[in-house]
């Protein structure tokens, strides 16, 4: 097995869930293109062009790839042919949209697609199926959000990897950098530590920290600044780290130490709150009811989390109104942030696995403000 993808039966479940996911649906097929689903259920980085790549699920029926002949090389990458997959494939000339449609089976009734497939592939498939083709999120969905053992695996080498990121990320902070010196320094970390690639870097020093998504800038760190780190990659075979924390360059003042013990709480409290059966909501009330109490409500602007795995951002999303009940083997971030607008910010952010009987953090790096000694 190459290191780009897992074992072909890995694959093989993942398909046959997704077709009896379909026709419990009511639908009579699946067809993806290129994106994050295909890397899901065939560990294939095939990318989208203009000639149209897909692999077609048909309820009754065997699963097909639709690729171009040019394109052929690149299932090599994926587990196509050690599943023995058919393969269709065409040169230009020839209709693409009808290979899919004959692969879907007789009378191609409602059939759902991935919701990363183009414009430019949708329509004439809507044509030739005479249907406009619905989204394949609700059929996917449930597979997706609840990981097997080979993907929390995966998560747990990536949270180790990020986490040794951040036991070196004092040494990069010195008084006089830029923002984005130390990006760069981080960067260089994320990759000598087992990623295969950086995903995002954000160095928020000082006032930027208060800008939830600031990325990084010429502004100069300076003593006295809270800076907030948060950082990812992917590792193979794709699977991401996300992990904030905050240092302060030199002793933080009274009043900034103890708002961010209350942050330090309610993100305590948010993560005491996942095991399965409670919502996600619930989750993301257990970090706000804390802030709200100590009049940091109102400082904490964006959702709890996020999910994670090919994508960085997925399903479930820790939000208030998603009344999701969380299962055994969701993945997802548990980040509640404190933002002074003009002043400085600060958050705390952990991966957590939901396991049988609570939730099973994937980072173990100190909560507490980081100070770097000056």
């Amino acid at each position: 097995m190459g290191s780009h993808r897992f074992n072909a039966d890995v694959y093989g479940r993942r398909i046959a869930a997704a077709t009896s996911a379909t026709a419990e649906a009511g639908l009579a097929g699946l067809l993806i293109t290129p994106g994050y689903d295909l890397r899901y259920l065939l560990g294939s980085r095939a990318q989208t062009f203009e000639r149209l790549t897909a692999l077609v699920l048909p309820v009754a029926g065997d699963p097909t790839v639709v690729v171009p002949r040019m394109e052929l090389a690149s299932l090599k990458q994926s587990a196509a042919s050690d599943l023995g997959l058919a393969v269709r494939d065409w040169v230009d000339g020839d209709d693409p949209y009808h290979l899919a449609a004959q692969a879907l089976g007789g009378a191609p009734a409602a059939t759902a697609v991935t919701d990363s497939m183009p414009a430019l592939h949708l329509l004439p498939l809507a044509d030739v199926l005479g249907v406009v083709p619905v989204l394949a999120t609700g059929v996917l969905r449930g597979l997706r959000m609840v990981k097997d053992a080979s993907e929390i695996d995966a998560l747990r080498k990536a949270g180790a990897a990020i986490d040794r990121v951040h036991s070196r990320v004092p040494d990069f902070l010195l008084p006089g950098r830029t923002e984005a010196d130390v990006a760069a320094d981080i960067a260089e970390a994320i990759v000598a530590e087992g990623h295969s690639e950086v995903a995002f870097v954000i160095v928020g020093s000082g006032p930027h920290g208060a800008d939830p998504h600031h990325e990084y800038s010429d502004r100069e760190l300076r003593v006295g600044d809270v800076v907030v780190v948060d950082i990812g990659g992917a590792y193979q075979p794709g699977y991401h780290s996300d992990s904030t924390r905050t240092y302060s360059i030199g002793e933080a003042s009274p009043e900034v130490a103890q708002q961010y013990s209350v942050l330090q709480r309610a993100q305590r409290a948010a993560v005491d709150a996942v095991r399965p059966g409670v919502t996600a909501e619930q989750v993301d009330a257990a970090a706000r009811s804390v802030l709200a109490e100590a009049g940091l409500g109102d400082y904490f602007v964006h959702r709890t989390g996020h999910g994670i795995g090919l994508s960085v951002h997925e399903e479930p999303y820790i939000v208030a109104g998603n009344d999701l009940p969380l299962q055994a083997g969701m993945a997802f971030s548990v980040e509640p942030g404190i933002y002074f607008p003009g002043r400085w910010g600060a958050r705390i952010e952990d991966i957590v696995v939901v396991s049988e009987d609570g939730a099973l953090p994937l980072n173990n790096r100190p909560h507490d403000l980081i100070v770097v000694p000056i």
